[in-house]
């Protein structure tokens, strides 16, 4: 949908919005002891009101000058990330920008104070990966009041419209549980991530829509969530599961962190992968490969996403004078690798 640029909000308009010089704004809004507590109150109220942003980034919004670009991950030892970052990095490098990385550590309250950092910062634009506790995204409305170009990726708010580079977690998973039954398991179990956020609730949705159309049960006893799809949460899932009445034939997990874990288990417990339980993760992370057998994933391209990122959001800077703005979803395609953890070795 395209919208009507607004003017960036300066104290020359909060002067006339509130009938105040241009002096009195200034120093309510920089905590001056000579104003009056109730005119700070009211200066900064109208100021949040209509997204004012501070000289300082507005300067270097109009002068293009800084070249620099603000990046807000949840963890940068997360592999999916630092992909990410790897991308961004990359583009922005050979466009004549560079990069600073803040990690919200999935911190809601983190998130915010980084993103106050940022608007005091000389950035030009900003791209954000939501940290895992966000559900309430004002922080990131007041910088589009101020016409901050911004783009999500990954994780991204669905209460708004803005730029956001993703994937389609309902297909990817849906593909990757379409593959275990397909090699003949009709027992699946699935190791969700959060379900309050977004990408994990799809990931769910896609595993149980593809056994009930392929005509099999969603065994609800087998389905656990890991709120960090840590390693040890993975073995914690997967010693459950093994230990269930309903014994698994199929394991799909939100990452490969707790595939590896189902593995390893499977592996200390002498059962046959694939012949006896096979297992499917997300991601394509380095650790796929390094266990054994090798673990069948969803390659989520990770890198290329931070190349359209990257890419989406100098072409919002470098754009940024003219009169429409038109926000893009872009959704990059999914793969599924095929390896030994459900392809049965041939002899």
């Amino acid at each position: 949908m395209k919208h009507k640029k607004a003017t960036r909000i300066t104290i020359k308009d909060l002067a006339q919005e509130l009938n105040l010089s241009t002096s009195t704004i200034s120093r309510a809004l920089a905590n001056h002891p000579g104003i009056s507590d109730q005119t700070k109150e009211l200066v900064n109220g109208v100021a949040d009101r209509l997204g004012f942003a501070p000289n300082s980034i507005a300067s270097s919004f109009r002068s293009r000058k800084t070249k620099a670009i603000g990046v807000i991950v949840p963890r940068i030892d997360i592999d999916f990330h630092s992909r990410v970052i790897s991308g961004i990095e990359a583009f922005a490098y050979k466009s004549g920008y560079h990069v600073t990385i803040f990690q919200s550590q999935d911190s809601y309250k983190r998130e915010k104070e980084i993103v106050k950092i940022l608007q005091t910062k000389m950035v030009e634009g900003i791209i954000v990966c939501l940290a895992m506790e966000t559900k309430n995204y004002d922080h990131f409305k007041k910088l589009l009041k101020s016409k901050v170009p911004l783009v999500f990726y990954d994780r991204t708010p669905d209460s708004f419209e803005t730029n956001k580079v993703m994937i389609n977690d309902f297909e990817s998973a849906y593909l990757a549980t379409e593959h275990l039954i397909q090699q003949g398991k009709t027992r699946l179990a699935h190791i969700a991530g959060n379900q309050t956020t977004g990408i994990f609730k799809k990931r769910l949705e896609g595993f149980k829509a593809a056994i009930e159309k392929n005509g099999l049960v969603v065994y609800e006893d087998l389905i656990l969530e890991a709120q960090h799809l840590s390693y040890q949460e993975g073995v914690d899932c997967a010693c459950k599961i093994l230990d269930s009445s309903i014994r698994p034939d199929g394991v799909f997990c939100a990452n490969d962190y707790t595939a590896a874990a189902v593995i390893q288990t499977l592996n200390k417990r002498h059962t046959a992968i694939p012949e006896e339980v096979a297992v499917v993760g997300f991601s394509n992370y380095p650790i796929a490969t390094i266990v054994e057998p090798h673990i069948t994933t969803i390659n989520d391209r990770a890198f290329q996403m931070g190349e359209a990122t990257g890419r989406l959001l100098i072409q919002h800077i470098e754009e940024d004078e003219i009169d429409v703005i038109d926000y893009q979803v872009i959704t990059l395609k999914t793969e599924l690798i095929v390896r030994e953890s459900t392809a049965e070795k041939r002899h």
